[in-house]
């Protein structure tokens, strides 16, 4: 980073914790997840026993609160959503188009939930490297482009991972697909979908443990990202067993798909509810 007394962890070419020596004495430590959820960064001045937290300005606090609240109550619903599909389907309690008009509704949820996580990302407040310890409040963004952080990274790829299963739920509405065209309209988007958000939930353990494997008990944020994973697991094996055979025209397992997207589907809106307490 090319400033002394400074150590850089992450995984890759992502920087998600960093700890240096503030001009005036003492150790700052700015952690990517704690800072852009919370709003803190860790200080410990000269000679302290334990380390404080500094905390953003109110106006990015006020931002962190309303940001998380959007997409904590969009995840909750568009799982709820996405399970009451599933069990419709699973039941025979509906036909296919109140399957697809559920799953759908549930869809605009999780853009939503998307979107805002992006930004979230976004609208972080920033810290200043070789500083004091303080974390910065840059004016409002509804866009940016930042690969090289693993938050922003992470949320841009959920958020393309719910703009591709809108493309899925979409294509369920169609009437009359051969089964060639239902796999590539229908069944190749899920799949495709679920691929990002298993690479989503990887670039979040990533940020929360610094590039290395971690199972923290303790620490809300990686139970938060570990039950998303899960949920994006239990997606995946459900989008496996909804693939049509070419040879007779039925699923691989259709009870598989339905309780995989249902499970999964309420793994996202416990996390949902486990983010709201995430907060400043």
């Amino acid at each position: 980073m090319g400033q002394p007394d400074q150590r850089a962890e992450g995984a890759g070419p992502f920087t998600t914790r960093l700890t240096w020596r503030p001009p005036s004495g003492g150790t700052a430590v700015w952690e990517s997840r704690l800072a852009r959820r919370r709003g803190l960064i860790a200080l410990s001045p000269p000679g302290a026993a334990a380390a404080h937290y500094a905390v953003a300005d109110d106006t990015a606090l006020t931002r962190l609160r309303r940001l998380n609240a959007v997409a904590a109550t969009a995840f909750v619903i568009g799982g709820a959503l996405f399970a009451a599909g599933a069990a419709v389907a699973q039941f025979g309690s509906g036909d296919a188009l109140t399957c697809a008009s559920i799953y759908f509704t549930g869809g605009l949820f999780f853009n939503t939930g998307g979107y805002v996580s992006l930004l979230q990302a976004v609208n972080a407040p920033r810290h200043v490297p070789g500083g004091e310890g303080a974390l910065v409040t840059r004016p409002w963004r509804w866009w940016s482009y930042e690969p090289v952080r693993a938050d922003w990274l992470g949320a841009f790829v959920l958020f393309a991972g719910t703009l591709v299963f809108a493309v899925n739920l979409l294509a369920s509405f169609l009437q009359g697909l051969t089964v060639q065209q239902a796999n590539r309209l229908v069944w190749a988007p899920d799949v495709i979908g679920c691929m990002l958000f298993l690479i989503s939930g990887h670039l979040g353990f990533a940020e929360i443990c610094h590039g290395r494997p971690c199972i923290r008990r303790r620490d809300l944020g990686w139970w938060i990202v570990a039950v998303n994973q899960l949920g994006s697991v239990l997606f995946m094996v459900s989008a496996l067993a909804a693939y049509t055979r070419p040879a007779t025209g039925s699923l691989v397992n259709a009870d598989v798909a339905n309780w995989g997207t249902l499970a999964g589907a309420l793994c996202f809106s416990l996390g949902g509810v486990l983010q709201y307490y995430e907060r400043p």
